[in-house]
């Protein structure tokens, strides 16, 4: 970037750039950083006096009409390609123009099979040829992608050149190998969960693995291009498989890196539901959203969505996000104070697991159960519900959610005082929680471990995970971290370190006061003693 600025500076001159930096950075930005679209977009700036850089910034950002704009006099970004476009056999032409609709980072030579309906060896040869011709980079082994300007080239190329049914067909190939591969990962790594029965059929069979942790190593690499490609197709006949994908990908929401991006394609699969007026779409759109506000820590917003799919699922009779909404209302509810409310939906839940043999659902509302009854002060039936999910789970190897069920048993056992037994079921959790890549799982592990450690006067171990938390994030948003601020403040309080203590209830009380949540009350008792002082 800072080189592409001088680029641009040293042709368009030093008094009109320094002014609008953000601006020029964005024009280099929509260049890809290409000398030649530099040189060409900052000599139509330095020949008009009357623009801005904002202006020229403003015509490159629409990308439909960014090669056009980036042409002056006999220079023309457009026409570099079209000189290696030329050159292309009719099926390197073809794969250049298909690979080049779908949105993501780069692609992997699975996926351009399955868009191009061709053999693995046969696609490969042909990228490879594009990668001679400069058209296409090989970004690692089996891996390619387009410059940002050639991309957009591509797909100029695709709308001049193949008919309408041809690029959909490829796209909707390539969403069909995307939702069966993400498909067969849930299967692999969730066991006699009922969610791959539940979705939209296709026609692709995906990729196979060997076991979990390749799968998992296939999701996390690809998570980037699945979640860009499933908000890409949220239109027309791919709308569904669309939000499928998405559900069908929702660890992705848990792991902390590919988390916005989850919650943004969620978000933008509602919107599209909603547009169309398909009530399937819709229910499963509003289920995925709930989830994605309840691990943000934003409980009225997702009671709002578990209520509205379960509304539109009602509505297209679809079975599918029965189960999802009344285990999310259910832990809504108990973060709520509403009682009697979780009960009746964890116990709904937990019901129709049953009548479903889903072993996966019923451990999961037995252990939201048990935290429920923790709330209410109800430790040893707590205990119990937890230990009834966790065998369950481990009974029928089903050890995604292993990880879940030890953390709910070891902040049980902690709640009734055993520490030791509290910490050997988190540390077991932990390590499933990182076997499976949940990073946000991860450090609210931590944070259980610092409590654990807190309660049975251990304060530096407690503070040394506490920090451990806070840096690598946690579920339930801000309400969560006031909470890992407050056992931060009591560990180093006892250490003595009075200062350092205030500045993190002081952050906890901020955090308290924004949510209007009752635990504010808790933080100022903590802070007028220090105060006093």
């Amino acid at each position: 970037p800072e080189e592409a600025l001088q680029l641009f500076t040293r042709i368009v001159g030093e008094e009109r750039v320094p002014a609008e930096r953000e601006a020029a950075l964005d024009v280099v930005a929509a260049c890809g950083f290409l000398p030649l679209a530099i040189r060409i977009a900052a000599s139509r700036l330095a020949a008009r006096r009357t623009w801005t850089v904002s202006v020229l910034a403003a015509k490159l950002a629409d990308e439909r009409r960014r090669l056009d704009e980036l042409q002056a006099g006999d220079l023309a970004v457009k026409a570099t390609f079209e000189l290696g476009y030329g050159q292309l056999e009719p099926e390197q032409a073809r794969a250049f123009r298909l690979l080049g609709l779908a949105d993501g980072p780069d692609i992997s030579l699975a996926a351009a099979a399955a868009t191009l309906a061709l053999p693995p060896q046969t696609t490969e040869d042909l990228l490879e040829a594009l990668v001679d011709t400069s058209l296409l980079e090989s970004a690692a082994p089996g891996r390619y992608r387009y410059h940002d300007l050639v991309r957009l080239y591509a797909r100029s190329c695709a709308e001049r050149d193949e008919r309408p049914e041809e690029t959909e067909g490829a796209l909707s190939r390539l969403l069909d190998f995307y939702l069966a591969t993400v498909t067969r990962v849930y299967a692999l790594t969730h066991p006699g969960d009922p969610l791959p029965r539940l979705l939209e059929p296709v026609e692709h069979q995906g990729l196979s693995f060997a076991g979990r942790h390749e799968a998992l190593d296939w999701l996390y690499t690809e998570a980037h291009c699945v979640l860009a490609f499933a908000q890409q197709s949220l239109v027309g006949g791919r709308l569904r498989r669309a939000v499928d994908l998405l559900w069908a990908a929702k660890d992705l929401a848990e792991s902390g890196a590919n988390s916005k991006q989850y919650a943004s394609a969620s978000r933008a699969a509602l919107a599209a539901s909603r547009s169309v007026g398909d009530a399937r779409a819709r229910g499963r759109a509003h289920t995925v959203l709930s989830s994605v506000h309840l691990m943000a820590g934003r409980y009225a917003e997702a009671d709002e969505q578990a209520e509205q799919a379960a509304r539109y699922a009602r509505r297209a009779d679809d079975p599918a996000p029965v189960f999802w909404t009344n285990n999310d209302r259910g832990i809504i509810a108990t973060n709520q104070g509403r009682h009697t409310d979780a009960e009746r939906y964890l116990r709904q839940a937990i019901q129709d697991s049953r009548a479903d043999e889903n072993g996966a659902g019923e451990a999961s509302a037995l252990c939201n159960l048990s935290r429920l009854y923790l709330f209410m002060g109800n430790k040893e039936p707590a205990i119990d519900l937890a230990r009834q999910g966790l065998e369950i789970l481990d009974r029928h190897g089903l050890t995604m959610r292993l990880a879940n069920a030890h953390y709910t048993l070891g902040v049980a056992l902690t709640e009734a005082g055993r520490h030791e037994e509290a910490l050997e079921q988190l540390h077991d959790a932990l390590d499933g929680f990182e076997a499976n890549r949940q990073r946000l799982w991860e450090g609210t592990t931590y944070f259980r471990i610092a409590q654990a450690h807190l309660s049975a006067l251990r304060a530096g171990r407690a503070a040394q995970h506490a920090e451990q938390a806070l840096a690598i994030g946690f579920i339930g948003g801000d309400q969560m971290r006031a909470r890992v601020l407050i056992t931060l403040g009591r560990a180093l309080s006892t250490l003595g370190q009075a200062d350092r203590a205030r500045a993190c209830w002081q952050e906890a009380l901020t955090l308290h006061e924004q949510q209007g949540s009752a635990e504010a009350e808790e933080v100022r008792g903590l802070l007028d003693p220090l105060s006093a002082v």
